[in-house]
């Protein structure tokens, strides 16, 4: 049995400005996908831990708060959360304590999805 989480999808209305804040926030490059629908992939190791995911911009499709929160790992959830805010996107919960298990912060991105950050530090 693998994770339990094989791959994600954040549906966006407009590709440009969602990809623009996301390679932002993560400092990372996301690369097109071949498929019938607009998707662009974050950065994936199959050998890693972990699942990895894509924009989307799918007709029917919309975006915004849909009942699950995808988390993306960080080195300390504050410095995304900054980058976020710099970047079209706003805070919905500051960094915070879970425990024993680390830190989250929940960031709204620039197509209204709910996010959500995590790091142990």
């Amino acid at each position: 049995m693998g994770n339990a989480v094989g791959w994600f999808e954040i549906y966006v209305q407009d590709m440009g400005r969602a990809k623009k804040f996301y390679e932002a926030v993560f400092q990372q490059t996301l690369r097109k996908l071949d498929s019938p629908h607009d998707m662009w992939a974050f950065g994936s190791d199959l050998e890693q831990y972990g699942a990895s995911g894509a924009l989307i911009k799918m007709e029917g499709a919309p975006s915004g708060f849909a009942g699950a929160i995808v988390y993306f790992s960080c080195a300390d959830c504050e410095v995304e959360a900054t980058r976020a805010t710099q970047n079209g996107g706003d805070i919905f919960k500051p960094k915070t304590s879970i425990g024993p298990y680390g830190f989250i912060s929940l960031v709204h991105d620039t197509e209204g999805n709910l996010i959500g950050l995590h790091s142990m530090k």
